[in-house]
């Protein structure tokens, strides 16, 4: 018994911290305006700022109602508690339950008091580019695009495939997908980087041991900009039919479409859509959100935080390396952390790198 006592004081300590961090007060303040201001005559004549209000008043309702939830779940976890002292091995199970469930919910709120940053909280445009390896790099950056849509699906996270070239013998050279879900670039800005696989190569008749790198990019999808304008003048539209051997990730149509930026030389490009319509629009929310982070930076060589530095996609640039031989083992080259059960890494388990990688950010922080 002494045990739930013990884990019972240390969750309702976890969750006196929950409510600092969250400024649970201020929280229950600010919901207040946000409903006067919902309720006020006109609010929904501007439908951008009645969206964007919308959206943050639901997410301080959810942090709001979490915290009830979990405070609701320690006091029946007391009540239980004292069943089991009297005699009551029932309530042993319920208990255990309503404490693992508490557990899981503080894990998920400590694990955002790490992301930090003006676009943490929203949707991601995600990039994925096959570097140094040749085939057996392409077969790697397709691996790792699945490795991401089952992270992000795992996490109830919508996961939306935009654009992909494949490979010339296996594997793809690009991809573009967004993920849309609550702190969703928070989560996969973390994952910004070089990532580094070795193993014996599939494609290897002397079945040797190669090396190969992709990267992953990350930029917060922003639906609307009022400092980006963007002239039709400036823009090199070209339409053209999806390349590779199709399948479950490509939409083989000719209404795919590609968009330069002439001034920038930022070019996107959409054709998982169903019409050139809407690969046109879906491209042109991919280029305000680039041209917006380009906004945000002085010069494109001088990236800051939000885009993070540009490096080659080879070696002594990895932030994490991928091992399947001589031995098997994930490391991440920042933090430290390691996972030895690679194929769960690859299958899409990377919350705890993330994790790991947001902890040594913030204690690396001056």
């Amino acid at each position: 018994m002494s045990d739930f006592r013990d884990e019972l004081e240390a969750l309702e300590l976890r969750l006196a911290a929950a409510r600092r961090y969250l400024r649970q007060d201020d929280l229950l303040a600010e919901l207040g305006k946000l409903e006067s201001e919902m309720a006020a005559p006109g609010f929904w004549d501007d439908q951008g700022r009645a969206t964007a209000v919308g959206r943050h008043y639901n997410a301080i309702k959810e942090d709001l109602d979490v915290l009830a939830a979990m405070e609701t779940d320690l006091g029946e976890a007391g009540v239980l508690a004292e069943f089991v002292e009297a005699g009551d091995p029932a309530s042993g199970e319920e208990l255990s339950a309503i404490l693992l469930r508490t557990s899981r919910r503080l894990e998920e709120l400590e694990l955002r008091s790490l992301l930090a940053g003006e676009f943490a909280e929203g949707d991601a445009i995600a990039e994925i580019h096959s570097g140094v390896g040749g085939t057996d790099a392409q077969d790697w950056a397709e691996m790792m695009l699945r490795m991401y849509e089952r992270f992000t699906q795992s996490h109830g996270f919508d996961f939306e495939l935009d654009e992909i070239t494949a490979g010339q013998e296996a594997g793809i050279l690009s991809a573009t997908f967004i993920v849309k879900g609550r702190y969703a670039f928070g989560l996969l800005e973390a994952e910004r980087g070089v990532h580094r696989l070795v193993r014996i190569s599939p494609f290897d008749a002397q079945h040797r041991r190669q090396t190969s790198f992709a990267s992953f990019d990350v930029t917060p999808l922003i639906e609307i900009s009022t400092e980006v304008v963007i002239d039709e003048k400036e823009l090199r539209i070209d339409t053209f039919r999806s390349s590779g051997a199709g399948g479950q990730h490509v939409n083989v149509t000719d209404s795919a479409v590609r968009i330069t930026h002439l001034p920038t030389g930022v070019v996107v490009s959409c054709q998982n859509e169903r019409s050139q319509l809407q690969n046109k629009a879906r491209a042109m929310q991919i280029l305000v959100s680039k041209l917006e982070q380009l906004r945000r930076e002085e010069v494109r060589e001088q990236l800051n935080a939000l885009s993070g530095p540009q490096v080659d996609v080879g070696w002594a640039n990895q932030i994490r390396s991928y091992v399947l031989a001589p031995y098997q083992l994930v490391k991440d080259h920042r933090s430290g952390f390691e996972d030895r059960n690679v194929q769960a890494v690859i299958d899409g388990r990377i919350g705890p790198f993330i994790q790991a990688y947001l902890e040594w950010r913030r204690s690396n922080q001056t």
